[in-house]
């Protein structure tokens, strides 16, 4: 009898063949950035420019103080380096900067008139605003100094809509969008990341991380604390830099804004600075000692830094304290010329609220 055929065993299907990872573009970065090469007269300049600001912001609270500015008001004390060094590198009336309510050292950066916005601060009809704006929301369209804005983080986006005019319209300029380690948190911060991104805007989005946002710490407020890294899954490369020294904070923006400007789209600046006062002058500060304060001011303080390197360069005493007494001045008459200003018209609620007449 014939043995049945013996049964064949069942081959095994074969498993698709994997599927090859799509490829990966080429995340070109900006090259490391190099602390600026200054001449004596430029770190003279920069040291005046922070010196101005802090004796500014200094004024400032003295005014707040007696009950001559009214609201919020928000010092700049600790953080110079940063807008000094990063608007150096711009070019006025070209490139376009917006920030957030902490403005008043970003606007004398940018050259404005000390008068026009210690009057702004007290209200008066000379301000730059026209006495309207007050502390938080300063103007300048000659300048294209955009603000001055109460929202946290809304400068972030209308940043990168003025970025988006500057490539529509092919100006050449690029915009500066400063913002803090508080508002690094903000969604519409992420939503203008793509956007900027996708369309390669012309924008330096620039984090001052002065380490405590309103009152909470950095560390305690965000799981990745090194904000640099924010822009990493829109594809937009980050540097840290050291916002304490004015000239690290000037080749990062010489840096910065050539990526910029050759057209590859958006990059972030994280600084690290550190404020000296409160967030705002109705703040104690107690989320933090006297102790921490008093040793970053002798240690990393960004105007006694410079003011050791133009020693270094053989600018002597005597020249630096003149310097400071000019500056001295120049705040004073500010602030008499604010104090001595009219106040606006009742008239004046009504202009300017809509574009047209009506």
């Amino acid at each position: 009898m014939a043995k049945p055929a013996a049964k064949r065993a069942a081959k095994p299907a074969s498993k698709p063949a994997a599927a090859a990872p799509p490829a990966q573009p080429n995340r070109e970065r900006p090259p490391e950035p190099k602390r600026y090469e200054a001449s004596k007269d430029e770190l003279l300049e920069f040291y005046r420019q922070m010196l101005l600001i802090r004796r500014f912001e200094e004024r400032a609270g003295q005014l707040y103080g007696l009950g001559l500015i009214g609201g919020f008001c928000h010092l700049y004390i600790g953080q110079e380096a940063v807008a000094v060094g990063l608007q150096s590198a711009l070019e006025v009336g070209k490139d376009s900067v917006i920030t957030g309510y902490r403005d008043h050292g970003h606007m004398l950066a940018y050259g404005i008139d000390p008068k026009v916005i210690m009057a702004e601060l007290t209200g008066r009809e000379a301000g730059i605003s026209k006495g309207k704006g007050g502390s938080m929301h300063m103007f300048s369209v000659e300048h294209r100094f955009y603000g001055g804005h109460g929202i946290v983080g809304a400068q972030v986006s209308l940043g990168t809509g003025l970025a988006f005019k500057h490539k529509y319209s092919g100006d050449g300029g690029v915009c500066m969008a400063y913002f803090g380690d508080g508002a690094a948190n903000q969604g519409q911060v992420y939503e203008s990341f793509n956007m900027a991104e996708l369309w390669k805007l012309p924008i330096i989005f620039v984090i001052e991380n002065n380490q405590y946002a309103m009152g909470t710490s950095v560390n305690r407020s965000s799981a990745e604390d090194q904000l640099y890294r924010r822009g990493e899954s829109f594809r937009i490369p980050g540097i840290q830099v050291d916002g304490m020294d004015v000239l690290a904070v000037r080749g990062a923006a010489e840096t910065a804004i050539e990526w910029v400007r050759s057209g590859k789209g958006p990059v972030l600046l994280e600084l690290k600075t550190y404020r000296y006062r409160g967030h705002s002058m109705s703040d104690p500060a107690k989320y933090r000692s006297r102790e921490e304060v008093q040793s970053v001011r002798e240690k990393s303080d960004p105007i006694d830094h410079a003011k050791r390197e133009l020693e270094a360069i053989g600018v002597g005493e005597d020249a630096l304290k003149a310097l400071d007494k000019q500056i001295r001045d120049i705040v004073v008459e500010a602030a008499d010329f604010a104090e001595q200003s009219p106040e606006p018209e009742a008239s004046e609620l009504y202009t300017d609220v809509l574009v047209e007449d009506y």
